[in-house]
């Protein structure tokens, strides 16, 4: 088990429950500054990119480099808020008005799927079932990194969100 993985992947997770947990389901669905989806529709947006236990249980195979080379430039390109980046279509909000409690629930049964993938799998196998687009293949190590970096990103942009709906 990779417990610095493990330990990060908590620590954003938890960041985001207790974000998203702490506003009304108006607040949630209030766009809160032009441009921006709400707070519901990011959360949202991460539900659907947290689907991934079909690429991580799917066909891997031996890994022939670092399990986590493709991870620094995916950090610092997601740690520069400068950036605008679009959503690919399947991971794009919906633009429906979104329950709180479902929500709240599919994410959580989410966390913990990924949570038990960092505790059971073996993180260097190659993920060969999907990419990112542009990425290549990663592996299971890097899936999970990427949904970590991605989710600190969000909940920097949460924050935002939830100060200007105050």
């Amino acid at each position: 088990m990779n417990t610095q993985l493990l330990d990060r992947f908590d620590n954003a997770t938890a960041l985001l429950m207790q974000q998203l947990s702490s506003l009304s389901e108006n607040q949630l669905n209030h766009v809160p500054f032009e441009g921006s989806w709400t707070p519901g529709q990011l959360g949202n947006h991460l539900y659907k990119s947290y689907n991934i236990m079909d690429v991580l249980n799917g066909n891997v195979e031996d890994t022939h480099r670092d399990p986590t080379e493709k991870l620094p430039p995916i950090e610092k390109t997601f740690k520069d808020f400068s950036i605008k980046m679009d959503a690919p279509e399947m991971v794009r909000p919906t633009t429906k008005h979104i329950e709180k409690d479902r929500l709240l629930q599919g994410l959580e049964e989410r966390i913990q799927q990924q949570r038990d993938a960092i505790k059971s799998l073996d993180l260097s196998k190659t993920c060969l079932d999907a990419e990112i687009p542009g990425g290549g293949p990663f592996t299971r190590h890097e899936w999970l990194g990427f949904n970590t970096i991605h989710t600190e990103r969000h909940n920097h942009q949460l924050e935002r969100m939830i100060q200007c709906l105050e």
